[in-house]
């Protein structure tokens, strides 16, 4: 699949019309084709079932006797053209038409349906107006002025509809939730402008929250209120054997490492007498918005850990290890502010005319379009009525951004509608925003904001590079979180809780390796421009050695994530993934019913019937005792076949296959 047209289908799956109030005009269908071509198979074939006494399926075929129905009831062909194209209809050991009949029938309704189109305007409705979603907040916030927000522990779950949480028409606002607007306004300009004082520093990270993660590091995860510097404190313990090699410490926080040092085993910087239990102690002072952070201790390239039995990994008189993480601050930045920098362009202290070139620009961004000289006006007049109240200036500045952050032109993706009775394309500008909500679930840049001001997005040549552009940004990793992780379903991993009897393995880092590895794939996928039956034979994933681990696949080492090879049949494409088999199964046991649904639902969008009322529930008790379930189905299946093959017939389903 070419660049330039994965391109085109993301446009397209934006979506390039704005909404219009007239409708699709309709077009009759020539009478001669439908007699020839598709009314003596609905009398002769289709009609032995599809009638009004009996209506197999619920579908009556009386109100498709004449050509007008591919216009009136398109809906209903398009569905009676599927069934027909995947061989279902009519079904086996039925009067079937030949090939040629077939052909000729779907031919002819399939270019009705092109016809059609081709010579009407489509309507595309109304475009509702779009609320940011919680991940969309935190993003634009993220990227509008350099603040960590945390939107899912703030605000309330989204709605979801059709599997969705992006939903226009279903993303509705109560006054609880513009009250939490409000409030996470005025802390998120705060930060932005840095007007309020920090509290007094101090160690607040209790030592119970740290844990242990392979063989040689420890974690902690810790939330910060504050944007400023703050002291990271590992504390080492224990010794090793004197011809023994230094080993290489590496803290890092949120993945990224802050300090490296060189550590010796023998004897530490605390006891230079050597023997007994050591303790040593490495710090680094780092930067750290208020936010959720993950830090990290760990030996690297660590070749003597193997000599050391497992169990004597955490003994202090056979080997060095981390002992705890403390975190202490917050202390006042030493550098400045680095969100400061993202919002003051200048100092709002010098002139008022900095606050305005300041408010100009935010909102320009903050709107995602240009802005009128009314609109930065009206935010100015905020700030001149903090100042009468005797505010400072740069508080004066937080109340105009709390302002903007309120406003309905900041939470909500608004589109005009063209004049009455007319279609017209969306503007540029608008066109900007659809594309970088579908691709970053944030605002547009500037890059791609000017070229919508500018008129040029839309050109193909334009819109190609930038959608190129966009993917291979880190900002398009939001793509595989939020659509991939809704569409998988593999969100909900956080929900899933296993029988820590069956499954004692299962643990928050295999779940979190489960997610990661879908992630990585699916942003693969897009990346490279794979073709989208990737998805279901790919012969490749990404492991580290967690999760190589668990899936019994030798030769990965480290906690790092990379590419593997797939070799055999077990397993390929995403849906063999873990992270995938996790959510459509039981919490004790897999289910090829659920499993089933799942796909359905998810790959084929052909949901299942509900299910018949007489069929018993599966005993638990015996799943799984005397064979694997997958030897019990793996029993049923080769029964079924025997069945079909000696007899023609298939085994009757009156009870259930299995015990």
């Amino acid at each position: 699949m070419k660049a330039s047209r994965s391109a085109l289908l993301l446009v397209l799956a934006c979506g390039l019309v704005a909404a219009a109030p007239t409708g699709r005009a309709q077009v009759p269908a020539p009478r001669g084709a439908f007699d020839k071509d598709v009314q003596p198979i609905l009398d002769q074939i289709c009609s032995n079932c599809h009638y009004e006494g009996l209506a197999s399926g619920g579908l009556d075929l009386a109100p498709y006797a004449d050509a007008g129905s591919l216009v009136a009831r398109r809906e209903e062909w398009e569905k009676i053209l599927d069934r027909l194209r995947a061989g279902e209809m009519p079904p086996a050991g039925e009067e079937r038409p030949s090939d040629a009949q077939l052909a000729a029938l779907v031919d002819y309704v399939q270019g009705e349906f092109d016809r059609v189109d081709r010579s009407t305007t489509p309507d595309p409705g109304r475009v509702m107006t779009h609320r940011l979603n919680r991940a969309e907040y935190a993003n634009t916030v993220r990227d509008l002025l350099g603040v960590d927000f945390r939107a899912a522990d703030e605000f309330p779950a989204d709605d979801s509809g059709y599997g969705f949480d992006n939903i226009g028409d279903v993303l509705t606002v109560s006054p609880a939730l513009m009250q939490k607007y409000l409030t996470a306004a005025e802390g998120i300009a705060a930060r932005a402008v840095g007007g309020d004082p920090l509290p007094k520093p101090g160690i607040f990270t209790r030592r119970d929250r740290v844990r242990r993660v392979g063989d040689d590091a420890i974690e902690l995860r810790d939330i910060l209120n504050y944007d400023a510097d703050y002291l990271v404190k590992v504390a080492l313990t224990g010794h090793r054997g004197a011809e023994d090699r230094p080993v290489t410490l590496v803290i890092s926080v949120d993945g990224t490492p802050v300090k490296t040092v060189s550590v010796p085993v023998q004897i530490s910087a605390v006891n230079k007498q050597g023997g007994g239990t050591q303790r040593d102690l490495e710090e680094v002072t780092v930067f750290l918005t208020g936010n959720e952070h993950r830090f990290r201790a760990e030996f690297v390239n660590d070749e003597d850990l193997k000599k050391i039995p497992l169990k004597s990994r955490t003994d202090a008189n056979q080997n060095i290890y981390a002992e705890f993480v403390e975190v202490a601050g917050p202390f006042p930045p030493a550098q400045p502010h680095a969100i400061q920098k993202k919002a003051l362009l200048c100092n709002p202290a010098t002139s008022r005319a900095c606050v305005d070139r300041i408010l100009t620009t935010l909102a320009r961004r903050a709107y995602r379009r240009p802005v009128t000289r009314a609109e930065v006006t009206q935010l100015m007049r905020t700030f001149d009525k903090a100042r009468t109240a005797k505010y400072g200036p740069a508080q004066g500045l937080q109340f105009a951004i709390t302002a903007m952050l309120v406003s309905p032109k900041f939470l909500f993706r608004i589109e005009r509608d063209p004049p009455p009775n007319t279609i017209a394309p969306i503007t540029d500008v608008e066109l900007a925003s659809r594309l970088s909500y579908f691709l970053w679930s944030s605002m547009p840049d500037e890059e791609l904001l000017r070229l919508g001001e500018t008129n040029r997005l839309h050109l193909p040549a334009v819109i190609d590079a930038q959608v190129k552009r966009m993917i291979a940004d880190p900002k398009s990793a939001a793509f595989s979180d939020n659509f991939a992780g809704q569409w998988l379903e593999t969100r909900s991993l956080d929900a899933v809780r296993r029988d820590a009897t069956r499954f004692p393995e299962w643990n928050a880092d295999l779940r979190e390796a489960m997610r990661t590895e879908t992630r990585l794939f699916f942003e693969a996928v897009v990346r490279d421009n794979r073709p989208v039956s990737d998805f279901i034979d790919a012969k490749y994933t990404f492991l580290n050695d967690r999760l190589a681990k668990h899936y019994g696949m030798a030769g990965v080492e480290g906690p790092e994530f990379r590419r593997v090879a797939l070799t055999t049949d077990e397993r390929s494409g995403v849906f063999t993934q873990a992270s995938v088999l996790t959510v459509s199964s039981y919490p004790t046991r897999t289910s090829v019913v659920l499993r089933g649904k799942y796909l359905l639902d998810n790959v084929l969008n052909a949901p299942p019937p509900p299910p018949p009322p007489d069929v018993p529930a599966l005993d638990e008790t015996a799943v799984g005792v005397e064979r694997s379930l997958r030897a019990q189905m793996g029993l049923a299946e080769r029964s079924q076949s025997l069945c079909d093959i000696l007899f023609s017939t298939p085994v009757p389903h009156k009870k259930p296959l299995l015990p």
